[in-house]
């Protein structure tokens, strides 16, 4: 009786885009030696994502590849991504990389009645020939078939190249426009490709978010859902939001708060390493300052920290803790802090998240404050702020990165505006002021503490010139 193959031998090749983020959501990269095809609207980025695909498989896969245009010069391609550090100019010359554009005039082939694509096998096969590629892209398929009127025509030429790319070996991708009611403009092109992706470029109340979905890919599973991505200086970004679960391990040690008397309320030993805190109170309770003080802990024991600000400018933040008696400059100074500070106006809810999450994998902090993140949630979508800040938790817990929220909350109004993300923090503090006879107190209440041992009842506070500090409370019960 024959044996069953191990469900390894089924497994599709794929080849590793090197993009980050791309690699996760298709587990493992595109189909090898199979055409791709990435379609959107112009600008969404299906040039960029061809590029950094084939620049990362000759500096980081030893794979060459050959990129044929039919809008832009060679001289063009290399000058508008020389900004993102691609250097194209430097890896034709060394034989990694071929450009080659392609001129197509239309009007001249309706005058001769006659076009096919031998000629275009003929250059495209000597390209790959001349510098070993294994990786081919062509940008954009539109031009390339524009002056198919017979469908029937178009389908079976279409049906030719992507069939002479499989020949030949290499890993393709083919740019493709969106149509006005398909994938494509000619609704035909995602039929013959073996993976399809599809780019969007949109704007909602102003602010813009580009996102990447993987409509087809046979013969293997992958992420379904739409992804948010990036262009910045360093290429493409994209959030895999499959990647983030629970799986993150849980530490035994534990931190200092940087507050005395808040560490004794933790039984004496502040918080878990890679917990996740959120602090809620009214304005000038002492939420930022409490910040401080736990960032000054954190590079006190030669701790990473990065600040994120929602509200006040950097220098304006040193001033005012400073005056709270919490010095930050030393912190700054000997680059164990970094303080990011944006208007939450700036971006959408997701690119903030996207933005913050490559710093933290760039900076490789062991603390990060996000202060307020009231502010951040108000440039979110009603019902998808939860799941925002759970991938972005998720990511800190995959790091065993310790991290505290401020909340900013209207006066008896705790539990609608912090509660909403109460349930995913590992510990919450809460801090009031309070008016009784004309007579003002503050005081700060640790509304639970998952696997932490704590005081379950208030205590009253100080915010002096030695920050915030809290006031003997003899024989107060533990939890």
């Amino acid at each position: 009786m024959p044996s069953k193959k191990s469900p390894d031998h089924f497994q599709l090749a794929k080849c590793p885009t090197g993009i980050q983020g791309l690699d996760e959501i298709t587990l493992g990269g595109i189909p090898r030696g199979r055409p791709t095809l990435i379609t959107g609207a112009a600008g969404s980025g299906k040039t960029l994502i061809g590029l950094e695909f084939l620049v990362k498989g000759a500096t980081e896969f030893n794979e060459p590849g050959v990129f044929m245009a039919f809008e832009e010069t060679a001289e063009e391609l290399a000058t508008n991504v020389s900004s993102l550090g691609f250097d194209l100019n430097t890896l034709v010359k060394e034989k990694k990389l071929a450009l080659d554009y392609v001129y197509l005039e239309r009007s001249e082939i309706d005058e001769t009645g006659e076009y096919d694509l031998e000629g275009l096998f003929v250059r495209l096969g000597y390209a790959i020939d001349s510098i070993q590629a294994k990786r081919v892209v062509l940008d954009t398929i539109e031009v390339l078939f524009s002056s198919f009127a017979n469908e029937n025509i178009l389908r079976a030429e279409l049906r030719r190249l992507f069939r002479w790319l499989k020949q030949k070996g290499v890993t393709a991708i083919v740019t493709g426009e969106r149509g006005t009611d398909s994938i494509t403009r000619y609704g035909i092109e995602e039929y013959v490709a073996d993976c399809v992706i599809l780019l969007d470029h949109r704007v909602n109340e102003q602010l813009s978010t580009r996102r990447l979905r993987v409509v087809k890919y046979r013969g293997s599973y992958h992420g379904t859902n739409e992804y948010p991505f990036l262009i910045d200086k360093d290429g493409i970004s994209i959030l895999p939001i499959t990647s983030l679960g629970l799986i993150a391990d849980a530490p035994l040690e534990k931190i200092s708060t940087g507050i005395p008397g808040l560490d004794a309320m933790f039984e004496g030993k502040g918080y878990y390493v890679g917990s996740t805190l959120l602090v809620s109170g009214t304005a000038g309770t002492g939420k930022s300052t409490l910040a401080a003080q736990f960032a000054v802990a954190a590079c006190k024991r030669k701790e990473r920290v990065i600040y994120f600000a929602f509200e006040e400018s950097p220098q304006q933040i040193l001033r005012n803790m400073r005056q709270a008696g919490v010095d930050l400059e030393p912190c700054i100074n000997d680059k164990s802090l970094i303080i990011r500070s944006e208007r939450p106006s700036q971006l959408g809810l997701e690119m903030h998240l996207l933005q913050m999450m490559k710093m933290v994998a760039e900076f490789k902090p062991h603390a990060v404050v996000l202060d307020p993140m009231t502010n951040l949630i108000s440039v979110g979508v009603e019902g998808d702020v939860k799941s925002i800040f759970t991938r972005f938790i998720d990511f800190l817990k995959m790091k065993q990165v310790t991290c505290l929220f401020t909340s900013l909350v209207e006066p008896g109004g705790f539990e609608m505006t912090a509660a909403g993300v109460s349930s995913l923090m590992d510990a919450w503090i809460m801090l009031k002021q309070i008016d009784i006879h004309g007579e003002s107190s503050r005081t700060l209440t640790i509304v639970k503490s998952r696997g932490m041992g704590h005081v379950n009842q208030s205590m009253e506070y100080r915010l002096t010139a030695d920050g915030l500090i809290l006031e003997d409370a003899p024989g107060l019960s533990r939890a």
